[in-house]
């Protein structure tokens, strides 16, 4: 049966550290090609969205819903208008 050494425990630590500044300086190295790789990509994306609105543009048709056909006289009126005034 092994027991659990100070040694070992601070080997540990140190090996979490390390692998912590070790990502984190290759994270400050390719965090910048990563991100312009993405900026692209959503570049790309937005541009070929826009462009198949754009050519869609005049061959859709108006999607707005019909207006029911009624009474013109059904809208309520709240109340009057009423003016004020300032008074100095």
């Amino acid at each position: 049966m092994q027991e659990a050494s100070l040694q070992g425990f601070f080997k540990t630590i140190i090996y979490i550290i390390g692998f912590y500044y070790f990502v984190k300086i290759l994270a400050r190295i390719f965090m910048p090609f990563i991100m312009k790789n993405m900026m692209q990509k959503a570049q790309q994306n937005f541009n070929r969205q826009y462009e198949q609105r754009g050519f869609n543009q005049g061959t859709t048709q108006d999607h707005t819903t019909p207006k029911k056909e009624g009474n013109p006289k059904s809208k309520k009126q709240v109340g009057e208008y009423i003016d004020y005034e300032e008074i100095d």
